[in-house]
C-alpha cells in the first residue's frame, strides 16, 4: 500500500509546480516544495505514530475525561511543530490553547483546532477506539480506526506534519500562524468566546487575514467541496421530573401504580410532540426564529454540486433509502442547506438494562440539538423554546442548555477562500462551492463582531464515521481519486504558499 500512496503523491505533485508570481520566484517555490515533499515522505511513519499517540490520549468534555492533560498535550504538539509559544488558557470550562509561530513573513493566518473528541462505546467498534489500529479498508486503502481519527485529529495531525516537513527541509513557513485550540467543541463550545476574547488572543487574531480549520475534504469519488459557512447549533436537555412537576413520583416506583400516579416520562413525550409536525420534520415551536430564504447564487451552487455528486453513494454511505418526503436529490440538498432542525439525540428515562424492570420512572430526559441557518440566533431559539413550553402548559420542564452558537458565513470572494480555490485548481481539482456545512463549528467567534474575519475549512484527504463507531482516517490510499496522509499533508503546504501571495 505504501507504493500506491507514494505514486499517488507524485502524481498529485505534478500539477502543482508553478506557485509564485514570476519565473524566478516560481523556481524558488518549486525547490522549496520538492524539498518539503521529500521531507513529508521521510516523516510518514513518525506522523502516523504522532496521530496514534494523540488518539490514545482522549479529551472528552461530556465525561470530564482527559482534562487538563488534553490541553497540555495539544500545547506540546504545537511546540513540537515549531510554534515558539504555546500556552494553556483557562476558561470557566475546559482550558484552551493559544500558540503563535513567527516566521518573519508578511502575512499571518489563523488556525482553529479542537482537541476534544466525542464519547464512544467500545462494544460498538470493530477495533478498540483508542488503539488507533492501521486497518485495510477494501476499496479505499489503509486507514487508522479510532475516536477522533477524522474529527479532528487526523487532519490536524496532517497540518502539523506539514510544519514538521517544512522545518526538516530547512525552510520557514511562508506565513506566520496564530493557533486557537479548544477542548469543548463536542459539547457546543460554551466557553470559546472566553478563549478568543482573551486580550492577547484577540490581538493576535486581528493581525490575521482569516482563520481556517484543517479538514479532510475529499469524498470517495474525489470531489472536493469548499464550504462558505456552517449552521449554528444549540445543545440542550429537556428534563421532566416528578419533583418539578408536582405530580408523578419523586422516586422510581412499581409500574402497577401507573393506574393512579402520573408519569413524568409520558409528560416529556407529550411536550416533545408539540415541538414538531406530525412527521417530525417541520418545526412547530411558537414564534421560532425564521431562516433566511436561499439566494439564487446558493441555489446555483447546490444545483452544480448535486449534478456532480452521486446520490446513490451518499445514500449508501449514510445507510438511508429515502430522503424526507422522498424529495429529489437537488431538492433534498436545498432542504439540507436552508432548513433549521429540531433533533432528538437521545432519550433517557427509567430502566434501560437487559430485560424488563416494571417501574414508573420519576424522571425522563430528552437530549436535543437545534441546527440554525443564517438570520437565526441561538439565544432567540432557546427563548422561543422556553416560551413555547410555558404557553403549552409545560413550564415545569427544565431546559438545560449545555452549549451552542450562531451560524457563520464567509464570502466566496474572501482571500482565504480564493486561496483555497486557487490551490485546488493548481492541483488539478475543480472544487465545488457550497453555501454552508450542515454540521456546525464555532466559527462565529471569528466571522462576527468584533473580529469579522473570513473563516473556513481546508485540506485534502478522506475520513468518515465522525461521532459513530469505527471512525477512520485514510493513511495510505488505494483510490487514485483520494489522497492519503502524505497527500493531505502536502495540500496544507501548498495552501500556505498560496496564502502567502
Amino acid at each position: 500500500m505504501r507504493v500506491i500512496q507514494r505514486s499517488a503523491l507524485a502524481a498529485f505533485a505534478a500539477g502543482a509546480m508553478v506557485l509564485a508570481f514570476g519565473t524566478g520566484q516560481a523556481h524558488a517555490a518549486d525547490a522549496d516544495l520538492d524539498a518539503i515533499r521529500s521531507a513529508v515522505t521521510k516523516g510518514h511513519d513518525a506522523t502516523v505514530k504522532r496521530l496514534q499517540d494523540w488518539i490514545a490520549h482522549p479529551a472528552i468534555a461530556a465525561e470530564d475525561r482527559g482534562y487538563p492533560d488534553g490541553a497540555e498535550y495539544m500545547a506540546q504538539l504545537a511546540r513540537d511543530a515549531g510554534f515558539q509559544q504555546a500556552k494553556v488558557i483557562r476558561t470557566d470550562g475546559k482550558p484552551g490553547v493559544f500558540a503563535t509561530l513567527d516566521a518573519g513573513a508578511e502575512k499571518t493566518v489563523g488556525l482553529y483546532f479542537m482537541y476534544d473528541v466525542k464519547q464512544f462505546d467500545p462494544g460498538e467498534w470493530s477495533s478498540p477506539p483508542l488503539e488507533a489500529r492501521l486497518v485495510d479498508k477494501p476499496g479505499l486503502g489503509k486507514v487508522i480506526v479510532g475516536r477522533g481519527a477524522v474529527n479532528q485529529k487526523g487532519p490536524e495531525t496532517a497540518f502539523l506534519a506539514a510544519l514538521h516537513a517544512i522545518r526538516a527541509a530547512g525552510r520557514k513557513p511562508p506565513v506566520n500562524l496564530v493557533l486557537v485550540a479548544e477542548g469543548e467543541e463536542e459539547i457546543g463550545s460554551p466557553h470559546i468566546a472566553q478563549l478568543v476574547r482573551n486580550p492577547e488572543v484577540e490581538a493576535a487574531l486581528r493581525r490575521t487575514i482569516g482563520v481556517f480549520m484543517p479538514a479532510s475534504m475529499q469524498s470517495l469519488d474525489g470531489v472536493v467541496t469548499v464550504n462558505l459557512g456552517s449552521k449554528g447549533v444549540v445543545e440542550l436537555e429537556l428534563v421532566a421530573s416528578g419533583e418539578k412537576w408536582g405530580r408523578g413520583p419523586s422516586k422510581d416506583i412499581h409500574s402497577s401504580l401507573k393506574a393512579m400516579v402520573d408519569s413524568p416520562a409520558w409528560r416529556l413525550v407529550k411536550a416533545l410532540d408539540t415541538l414538531v409536525s406530525d412527521d417530525g420534520n417541520a418545526i412547530a415551536i411558537d414564534d421560532y426564529p425564521k431562516p433566511r430564504p436561499m439566494s439564487d447564487s446558493e441555489k446555483q451552487m447546490i444545483a452544480e454540486a448535486t449534478r456532480r455528486r452521486s446520490e446513490a453513494q451518499a445514500k449508501q454511505q449514510l445507510g438511508v433509502q429515502h430522503w424526507i418526503d422522498d424529495l429529489p436529490w437537488q431538492q433534498a440538498n436545498e432542504r439540507l442547506e436552508s432548513q433549521p432542525t429540531v433533533n432528538i439525540e437521545g432519550l433517557v428515562g427509567g430502566y434501560t438494562g437487559p430485560g424488563g424492570k416494571t417501574v414508573l420512572p420519576h424522571r425522563a430526559v430528552a437530549k436535543l440539538d437545534l441546527r440554525l441557518v443564517p438570520d437565526m440566533k441561538a439565544a432567540d431559539a432557546v427563548a422561543a423554546l422556553k416560551a413555547h413550553l410555558a404557553r403549552r402548559g409545560f413550564g415545569d420542564i427544565e431546559v438545560n442548555v449545555t452549549g451552542g452558537y450562531d451560524p457563520t458565513s464567509t464570502s466566496a470572494d474572501a482571500p482565504l477562500i480564493q486561496a483555497q480555490v486557487a490551490t485546488l485548481k493548481k492541483l488539478g481539482i475543480d472544487p465545488l462551492l457550497w453555501p454552508r456545512n450542515a454540521g456546525s463549528y464555532p466559527g462565529y467567534v471569528f466571522t462576527d463582531a468584533p473580529l469579522q474575519l473570513a473563516a473556513g475549512h481546508f485540506g485534502l484527504g478522506h475520513g468518515s464515521g465522525a461521532h459513530g463507531p469505527d471512525e477512520y482516517y485514510l493513511i495510505e490510499s488505494g483510490n487514485p481519486k483520494v489522497q492519503g496522509l502524505d497527500g493531505a499533508t502536502m495540500s496544507f503546504v501548498e495552501y500556505l504558499y498560496q496564502l502567502a501571495k
